[in-house]
């Protein structure tokens, strides 16, 4: 709404304007409330009125002609000004206690800032406290100084102890003027380098809290100090701006160089921070000693038993090449991730993780845009009606589990064969899926410990020892009750349960040598726990928002995790220390998994978006892009064991291979049409890649029914096509364009499974799984 226009409101009462004219007395004894007499003056013209008549004759001019509105915000404005026509001293003024008070209003606001933010708005701290105090001393409050002193001084005692014990002796004004350090700070104005974004949110929320202490912080800004502002991104030590500096070798900038005031120390400084980050340690954690030797011995053993073909490298070597690799100079400590001693069953899994190594099928990316040849086997999970929240695969690919939106978990053995039980009445129990119940809510995660497949005999059989097994022993699941679960696959039992998260828990993940696991949830903290201990032994909290995706490094000393739709950033934290060492920042849609390559150097992450983005660890630069996916989502990626190839798991039905690297010739690469083939034809445009060939089912032709019996669906399991190599800029899928980029490999579609978990076997062979919908 808008005031009312009185008639004639340009004009005075005998036609004449306002603008510019001397006012007559008429009008001016209008405006006092008498009656105007023609053709009468006065002197009040010429003598000037005070602010209080001014004011005055404002307020009742505004009344008069009607802008009831003006008028009140008129008179608000004006209530508290003085004889002088300046704010006067509100009687509610704290007097000296108001710089306390401004401060701890500043501060409040800074904590509760964004994680992002913290670094660049912590600057204003420490010139709002010494100027405070410096206003204090020169005002004669000597008393209130050195409270302010000793309230404050445990916040910067870190940084500025030489300066708070030079305050502490300063007492007087005088000392102000004598004290070389104290004559810097009031001679000199404080410069402090802030973002565009922020100077404006600060002001903006100083004269917002104006009567709350905000009018303080505003005088000692404008009056001590200079705020620089720049137009780039929020510097900290892991941002954005912090790391693509990094990465391009770029000098301070010169913003930053002016900082403070010259000739003083005014606390760690931005090229302070950014260059004092600990080089990471991406190279493989060393095996314990005594573990090496007894491998190398039963490896040299099975080397005379089983001498290799010729061409190929003994165990030994192979061995050797990896311990090798295990002497380079990023190499963590052993010491820094405290295991268990290992046993016998740690010896046998480390020979075969060693034979796997060497006998692998080898992937080392495309040559001349022709695809590699790798194989999916997809596993289709019937009529679970939606019900299916989580899904993981046994690293031995014996077991596969599903964690449910009825909190409940299944567990299944991948051939059909009868589940192993311990328990004596069981012994005889010949089923091939178990149920385990005890969550109250729906399962959201669910993880294997490690485990492979057996030696074909028992290298300590000599001495009557127990084949040891090397079966997965150990499942966790998370879930929406705020609990993780350690469950037993022997007795089919939970084990302990874990309360540590405030809500919901998201991700549950084994580290990459057991005994550790990590957890993420709706509290927005990432936990690592031990498999002996309840609590969490580390606790690690910088998100924004809840956590959506966890992944460990290779090495284990390293965790990383996704913050979900408000966030969108990735996190990099040592276990170690608990701190966080890398930020990662780009995806503009929700981050839907997470996976760190085998070599440690390179950092997968995927997003509902249909990107997959690859990123540089060590130096916290994204890579590419790649796209293929449609939309929906790519709820699991993973490397090959060489880190040169990785394969994804779409919403959109299908599992896609790509390069790590890029294309030798991006311009040669075929176009692509992804969709469900028609039986006996190929895609239209496409080329098969190779060998390339995706089985719908398990190795035996079985598929795997939840909600009912275990049995085969007849004509529900159907062979999924292995769609070419090399793609162009663009592809089909039901006559929708979908954008794919040239380091697509090959892609396998199904008819209408979303796939929801993709996972190389260290033989390099896909193993894949997802729920059939028959509303595809």
């Amino acid at each position: 709404m808008s005031n009312p226009t009185p008639q004639n409101a340009g004009q005075g009462p005998a036609g004449g304007s306002y603008g510019g004219q001397p006012q007559s007395a008429g009008v001016t004894a209008a405006a006092g409330g008498s009656a105007p007499v023609a053709g009468t003056t006065t002197n009040t013209a010429s003598v000037p009125p005070s602010a209080q008549n001014l004011n005055q004759i404002v307020t009742d001019y505004l009344k008069k002609k009607g802008f009831t509105k003006t008028e009140a915000v008129f008179r608000q404005e004006t209530a508290h000004l003085g004889p002088d026509g300046r704010p006067a001293q509100r009687n509610d003024d704290p007097g000296p206690k108001k710089y306390l008070k401004a401060f701890a209003l500043l501060r409040d606001w800074v904590e509760n800032n964004l994680e992002i933010y913290k670094f660049e708005l912590r600057k204003l701290l420490w010139p709002l406290f010494i100027y405070s105090y410096i206003e204090l001393i020169n005002q004669g409050y000597n008393d209130e100084a050195k409270q302010l002193l000793g309230a404050l001084k445990p916040q910067f005692e870190a940084v500025h102890r030489d300066t708070l014990d030079l305050l502490a002796k300063i007492s007087l004004p005088q000392h102000l003027q004598e004290n070389q350090t104290t004559r810097l700070y009031r001679e000199n104005k404080y410069r402090i380098p802030l973002n565009q974004s922020l100077s404006g949110n600060l002001f903006h929320f100083l004269e917002r809290e104006a009567d709350s202490g905000g009018a303080t912080v505003t005088y000692i800004l404008q009056t001590y100090c200079h705020v620089d502002v720049s137009a780039r991104g929020p510097i900290e030590p892991y941002s954005f701006e912090a790391i693509l500096r990094r990465a391009q070798n770029l000098d301070l900038d010169e913003i930053d160089a002016q900082e403070g005031i010259p000739g003083v120390f005014t606390g760690v400084s931005n090229k302070d921070i950014l260059d004092a980050g600990a080089p990471l340690k991406l190279g493989p954690l060393p095996m314990e000693v005594e573990l090496r030797d007894d491998v190398r011995a039963e490896l040299e053993e099975e080397d005379q038993r089983h001498p290799p073909a010729d061409g190929r490298p003994t165990l030994v070597e192979e061995f050797d090449r990896k311990i090798k690799r295990e002497d380079s100079a990023d190499v963590p400590a052993r010491a820094e991730l405290p295991l268990p001693a290992s046993r016998a069953r740690d010896v046998v899994m480390e020979m075969q993780k060693v034979r796997e190594n060497r006998d692998r099928f080898q992937i080392e990316g495309r040559t001349g845009g022709v695809g590699v040849p790798v194989s999916a086997c997809m596993f289709t999970f019937h009529n679970t009606l939606g019900s299916v929240s989580s899904m993981d695969f046994s690293n031995d690919h014996q077991l596969v589990a599903i964690g449910t939106m009825d909190s409940y978990i299944r567990v299944w053995s991948m051939d059909g064969k009868p589940l192993k039980s311990s328990l004596e009445h069981e012994k005889n129990l010949v089923v091939n899926n178990r149920k385990l119940i005890g969550h109250s809510g729906p399962v959201y995660g669910v993880s294997f410990s490690d485990s492979i497949t057996n030696l074909d005999r028992n290298v300590y059989g000599e001495g009557g020892t127990t084949k040891p097994d090397t079966s997965t022993k150990l499942l966790l699941s998370s879930s929406a009750d705020g609990q993780v679960r350690l469950w037993s696959l022997d007795v089919w039992a939970c084990l302990c349960v874990y309360k540590a998260h405030d809500g919901p828990v998201f991700r549950v993940l084994w580290g990459p040598h057991g005994h550790y696991f990590a957890t993420a949830g709706w509290d927005k903290t990432v936990r690592v726990f031990a498999q002996d201990r309840a609590s969490a032994l580390r606790i690690m909290v910088g998100h924004d928002t809840s956590i959506s995706a966890i992944a460990w490094h290779s090495n284990g000393i390293y965790v990383f995790s996704a913050s979900d739709e408000m966030d969108k950033s990735i996190r990099m934290w040592s276990v170690t220390t608990g701190n966080c060492v890398r930020v990662f920042t780009g995806h503009t849609d929700y981050i839907s998994s997470l996976q760190c390559s085998p070599n440690g150097k390179i950092l997968a992450s995927a997003d509902t978006g249909g990107n997959i983005i690859l990123w540089d660890i060590d130096k916290g630069s994204r890579i590419k892009r790649c796209r293929g996916h449609g939309k929906g989502g790519i709820p699991s990626i993973q490397f090959s064991a060489e880190s040169s190839v990785l394969v994804s798991g779409g919403l959109d039905g299908t599992v896609r291979i790509w390069d790590v690297e890029l294309p030798n010739d991006p311009a040669k690469a075929n176009p692509l049409i992804v969709g469900p083939p028609q039986a006996g034809q190929q895609p239209d445009g496409a080329t098969v890649a190779g060998d390339t060939i995706a089985v719908a089912g398990s190795s035996d032709g079985r598929n795997i029914t939840v909600g009912g019996q275990a049995a085969p669906v007849a004509g529900a399991s159907t062979a999924a096509a292995g769609v070419g190599a090399g793609t162009g800029a663009t592809g089909k899928k039901k006559t929708k364009e979908v954008q794919i980029t040239p380091d697509q490999i090959s892609a396998f579609p199904t008819k209408k499974t979303p796939v929801m978990k993709v996972q190389f076997t260290r033989m390099n062979l896909v193993v894949a799984g997802g729920c059939y919908d028959p509303e595809r």
